[in-house]
């Protein structure tokens, strides 16, 4: 089947199998931040925007991102760059590998909480995994990026 999908504002046509995963279409397309974790949907590795809602790419059929807008890492510079600078100044250092997933959910629930509280934000990141923290540098750092003017 032929498909035509928006990425990062790009318009990508290529034929697949039906079969074929989100997370296999965009890193064939040379989009390298989607990572692969567990492969069962449970990790927040693989989280990429349909449409402006966060999805589990690893979970996704390529052909349900028909005619649709997909939004990787890659096509939000400038909002990493900004929240990148919370998890530095909180001491947040991680070895990266489930940044890209954890960072898109968290630009997701900028744009669609108002002043979560602390509770709204574990239920909201509670599918990202981390193996190399204890979250509590990551949650210094996602609390005040989301109660912050300039993010």
């Amino acid at each position: 089947m032929k498909i035509k999908v928006w990425i990062n504002n790009k318009v990508h046509e290529r034929e697949i199998e039906s079969d074929l995963l989100l997370i296999d279409f965009l890193r064939s397309e040379g989009y390298y931040s989607v990572k692969r974790g567990c492969d069962t949907a449970n990790c927040g590795l693989c989280t990429v925007w349909l449409d402006e809602v966060p999805v589990l790419s690893c979970s996704t059929l390529a052909a349900r991102a028909n005619g649709r807008k997909v939004t990787t890492l890659e096509g939000l510079e400038e909002e990493v760059k900004v929240f990148a600078e919370f998890m530095a100044n909180e001491g947040a250092e991680q070895c990266g590998y489930c940044s890209p997933g954890f960072i898109m959910n968290v630009l997701a629930m900028k744009k669609e909480l108002v002043n979560p509280t602390v509770d709204e934000i574990k239920h909201y990141l509670a599918g990202n995994l981390c193996r190399c923290t204890g979250y509590m540098g990551q949650m210094r750092a996602v609390e005040k990026f989301l109660h912050s003017e300039e993010a």
